[in-house]
């Protein structure tokens, strides 16, 4: 049965549910040598503090994004109509601003958790174009002789104010500070416990941090987390208030379970019982790791739960959005950098003997073939010198990395560092060979090589960025470079790109794996 030790502290009294067995303690529980050690759990000091739902209070309704966007709509919109000559310009400015952010909070987008989903690109277009429905309305009641073409373009600052509100809230800064961190209490059996803790702490664009682990069974933990306590391998009476207790002595204030052979569905079911009658919240662990959770939707039939999966996106209108921003951002890329382009070509050439770009195969969609240009960072024959080169490769798959490879030229490096290298590949982009945003093109050599698995990659185009160049580039592992071109090519979303993009430049400025 279960076990778990409590820190002294000031409450008395059984922990968890009323009448609940009171858990164990060292003095009362049977004693066995061989699983002494197991069943003894590290106890911890705890400090006083607030509850953990109050350490990280953030408004619902953000003053500052309302009244960016009351500002961004309202001014422009009175400018507008004062120009043209509309009458109470400044009343049904005014008006405009308040339906705005009327419609805005009417549909949950100035939440910390906004129904189904943070708001996106193509939400806020749906804002603004049901903005402009009311707005008719109220036209056609009230009997204004306002232009609609004139308001129309009073109301396209808002749309545009609406866009970089959510961009800006989607940055890693603006995230942390709109998400409470929360506790977590990790409860299952010690493999799904060690990946769950390994996972969690891997990554820091979530709000999770795992303070203790309560593992079902005797086998030993490799993972370093706190174990206040374990469940029995078979259902017990004190599942719950092992649980609870756990809880309590790490401050955690969420349990996350782990499903797994040990925790039938009725265990389960008494252990989410007894940790919401004791005031503790829970989440399960799903096995469909790697799915965004916009793609699933629950249902219920005859007694189960369903998830629905929707399938990637490959066709439809954020396909083909998708396929004219690229052209178009292409297309203005090389236009406006143009200059940038002549003067690094010109550096290339005057570094190193040889032309200024360099071609090489790689595949692309579907495993075809195509040409990638980039800027030649590397002397003329670095190919032939790559053999003798193998074996000090720092990758730990098909893809070839060397931190300090003496065939890259000394502009090359700093091409490299920031990544400048990479700009004609928006030529690539404007062909159709490759997208803005996508999985890193690889070579044919390292594609031979590819399981079924890996070969998912080139289910999509190959991007100039993505979350490879994002995440840390060359200093991640070949593992953790598929995982995350997977979830890419399963997830993406035109707001993903806008997001990544944004991304890739804070990743160009720091310049952390790019060499």
């Amino acid at each position: 049965m279960g076990h778990v030790e409590l820190p002294d502290s000031d409450r008395s009294g059984p922990v968890g549910l009323a009448g609940a067995p009171r858990p164990r303690s060292v003095s009362n529980r049977p004693r066995s040598k061989e699983l002494d050690d197991l069943w003894r759990a590290p106890t911890v000091e705890r400090e006083r503090s607030e509850p953990a739902a109050t350490k990280c209070r953030t408004g619902r309704f953000p003053p500052a994004v309302i009244g960016a966007e009351l500002l961004g709509l309202g001014i422009p919109a009175w400018l507008v109509l004062r120009a043209g000559g509309q009458s109470r310009a400044a009343f049904a400015a005014a008006a405009a601003a308040l339906a705005w952010s009327g419609v805005r909070a009417a549909r949950g987008r100035y939440a910390d958790r906004p129904p189904g989903g943070p708001p996106g690109v193509l939400s806020t277009i749906g804002d603004w174009l049901l903005l402009i429905g009311v707005l008719a309305v109220a036209r056609t009641m009230t009997g204004d002789s306002v232009d609609p073409a004139t308001a129309v373009v009073a109301l396209l600052p808002g749309l545009l104010v609406g866009v970089a509100a959510w961009g800006a809230r989607r940055l890693p800064w603006s995230a942390r500070q709109r998400r409470p961190a929360r506790r977590v209490l990790v409860v299952g059996e010690a493999t799904g416990v060690e990946r769950t803790v390994r996972l969690l702490g891997s990554r820091t664009d979530h709000p999770y941090t795992v303070v203790a682990a309560v593992p079902v069974g005797t086998a030993p933990l490799r993972c370093e987390v706190q174990v206040p306590g374990r469940l029995a391998p078979a259902p017990a009476d004190d599942d719950a208030s092992t649980v609870l207790g756990g809880a309590f002595a790490h401050d955690a204030d969420l349990a996350l379970v782990v499903p797994g052979p040990q925790l039938s569905e009725e265990r389960l079911r008494q252990l989410f019982w007894g940790l919401h009658d004791g005031g503790l919240p829970l989440s399960v662990l799903s096995e469909l790791s790697g799915i965004a959770a916009g793609r699933i939707r629950p249902a219920a039939a005859a007694g189960l739960t369903l998830l629905h999966v929707a399938p990637p996106l490959r066709r439809g209108p954020q396909a083909a959005l998708k396929a004219v921003v690229d052209r178009v951002g292409a297309a203005l890329g090389l236009l406006v950098l143009a200059p940038l382009l002549l003067l690094i070509g010109a550096a290339v050439r005057l570094g190193s003997d040889g032309p200024a770009l360099h071609r090489q195969i790689r595949q692309g969609q579907h495993n075809r073939p195509f040409t990638m240009w980039k800027f030649r960072t590397m002397v003329v024959d670095a190919e032939h010198h790559k053999e003798r080169l193998i074996t000090a490769n720092e990758n730990d798959g098909p893809m070839f990395k060397m931190r300090r490879d003496p065939r890259v030229t000394g502009i090359g490096r700093l091409l490299r560092r920031s990544s400048l290298d990479e700009l004609p590949q928006l030529i690539n982009v404007l062909r159709g060979d490759m997208s803005l945003v996508g999985p890193r093109p690889p070579l044919p050599e390292e594609v031979s090589r590819y399981d079924e698995r890996e070969l998912r990659r080139l289910a999509v185009r190959p991007g100039l960025t993505g979350l490879w160049q994002v995440s840390g580039r060359s200093d991640l592992s070949w593992q953790e470079t598929v995982s995350l071109d997977l979830w890419y090519v399963d997830n993406w979303s035109v707001a993903t790109d806008m997001g990544l993009m944004a991304r890739t430049l804070r990743a160009v400025t720091d310049g952390r794996g790019a060499y």
